[in-house]
């Protein structure tokens, strides 16, 4: 299960994280967002302990959702310590897609 971070624990979660995060940019009426929970859900589980994967609600954390420019849902940012790394908009609904983009980004994934 992916966890729900907000601006409150953004930096801590993610920006502060010892691992890379992949974070995503999520509404809850976004049909394209939901398409693509489950893939996200696997990848999650599949690379426990080697990426950290995080939802924002960005209606419930409009702080950094404005810092970070997000404009379209959703938006997937991968952080390697605590700068961005890679940022895609649109859903990445086949596993295999969202695991092809995350091993640009982050090395011993794909």
């Amino acid at each position: 299960m992916t966890a729900l971070v907000s601006d409150d624990t953004f930096d801590q979660e993610v920006l502060k994280s010892s691992e890379p995060v992949l974070v995503d940019f999520f509404a809850e009426w976004c049909g394209p967002c939901k398409a693509m929970a489950p893939a996200l859900e696997q990848v999650a589980s599949e690379l426990k302990g080697k990426v950290k994967v995080v939802k924002i609600d960005v209606d419930q954390s409009p702080g950094i959702t404005t810092k970070y420019g997000i404009r379209a849902m959703p938006t997937l940012i991968i952080f390697k310590n605590g700068e961005v790394a890679g940022q895609h908009v649109g859903a990445l609904v086949q596993k295999r897609k969202l695991e092809e983009w995350l091993g640009q980004h982050v090395d011993n994934v794909a």
